[in-house]
Parts: C-alpha cells; structure tokens; sequence
C-alpha cells in the first residue's frame, strides 16, 4: 500500500491546478491596451496605478443590443473584456449580455474555464444543463429569474417566444471564461475529424456527416 501516499500527492497537485483565476497581487491591475503587447503573461501588462481613473471601470458595452438577425440561430453575446473594460485585467470575472430572438436558440456549449450565473431581463427562457452522468437539468425562466451553469458542462438557452426577444445578463468566473459550441468543435475543425470516428460516434453515415458540416459551415 506504499502507492497511497503517490497518488494523495498527485491528487493534491491536481486539486491546486483546477482552480478559477488567480487572485491579483494588487488592489487593481488595469490593463494596458495601448501599445503592442510582447510580453505575453496569464492576463494583461498594468498601467501605473497612479494613472487610475474611474473611467477604467466602468463600460457601456453592453448598454446596446446585439445583432440576432446576423447569426442564422438567431442569438448575439456581447463580452466584457481588458479592451472595453480595462479595469477587470486579473479580477477572475466577466460579464456577458446576450440577446436572443424570437424561437431563438443559444446552443448547447460549455466554458472550459468558468462557471455562470444568469439572469433573465426580459422574455421567457427554456436554460438547462447536463452533468457528467448525462442528466440534464432545466428549468423556465421568467424576467427576473436566475440560473447557475456549473463551470463545464454543457449548458443552453432557448427562447420559448416565437415573437418576443429575450434578454439575459450573466457573470463568469473567469477573466476569459473561453467558450466551446458542441456542434462546432466536432463537425468544423481544421483539419477534418475523420469521417469514420464521427460516423461511429454519432452512429451516422457518410452522407450525414457531409450534410452536418454543410450546414455548420465547415
């Protein structure tokens, strides 16, 4: 049983490296936006502090709505990010505004690196989520709900009105929380995922899969 105390250590490493954002050695770290970046670091380089200004915290980007009419599942996010919101470099979160037309779908996806909460502005939202045990969760929100997607998983948004756009707002826990389409990531890669492993994966034929990455765009 010498091998217990080798894999408590290796336990242990992992426990440390599967954490959220690292927490900022300073009271802000506003980032620097200006001049070409050659250094490339987990964040962005800071301006000096002494040249703070509450302008560096505060954004109306996502004051406007999106554009759902230019994505064909009827659906915009607009992110937070150093550039319009220079003062969140290395605060581990980032806000999201996402417009959602009428039958619109925000389809399943996951954020490898942060966990979101979501709350509904206007319209009425069919969200959900599925664990690792193929579970599914869902629940129908209505304006001024809420909804937590656990960091991961794959997770979706579906406007139940067929006329109406619905509005969330949702913060993530992570300064680039990176996000990772289901559909994307399998049909449209550069290079190609072998037909085959598809075929056997999704128990399709050959004909399904050209016609899925047709449609994708791959």
């Amino acid at each position: 049983m010498r091998t217990c105390p080798l894999l408590l250590y290796f336990f242990l490493i992992f426990v440390v490296r599967v954490k959220s954002d690292p927490d900022p050695l300073q009271d802000y770290c506003i980032a620097e936006t200006r001049n070409p970046q050659t250094v490339f670091l987990n964040g962005a380089p800071c301006i000096n502090p002494i040249n703070a200004a509450p302008s560096h915290f505060t954004t109306s980007a996502l004051s406007k709505p999106g554009n759902t009419a230019a994505n064909p599942l009827g659906f915009n996010v607009t992110l937070t990010n150093i550039r319009n919101l220079p003062g969140m470099n290395t605060l581990g979160l980032t806000m999201a505004r996402v417009d959602i037309a009428g039958n619109g779908l925000v389809p399943p996806h996951t954020h490898p690196r942060a966990s979101e909460v979501t709350i509904l502005i206007k319209g009425s939202l069919l969200v959900g989520f599925v664990d690792t045990t193929n579970r599914l969760f869902t629940q129908q929100l209505r304006e001024g709900d809420s909804f937590v997607f656990p960091k991961g998983l794959i997770h979706f948004l579906y406007n139940l009105d067929s006329k109406a756009s619905a509005l969330t707002i949702s913060g993530l826990s992570s300064q680039n929380p990176g996000a990772q389409l289901a559909s994307s990531a399998t049909f449209t890669t550069k290079p190609s995922i072998p037909d085959d492993i598809l075929k056997k994966a999704f128990q399709i034929n050959g004909q399904d899969v050209s016609r899925i990455r047709k449609n994708l765009g791959g």
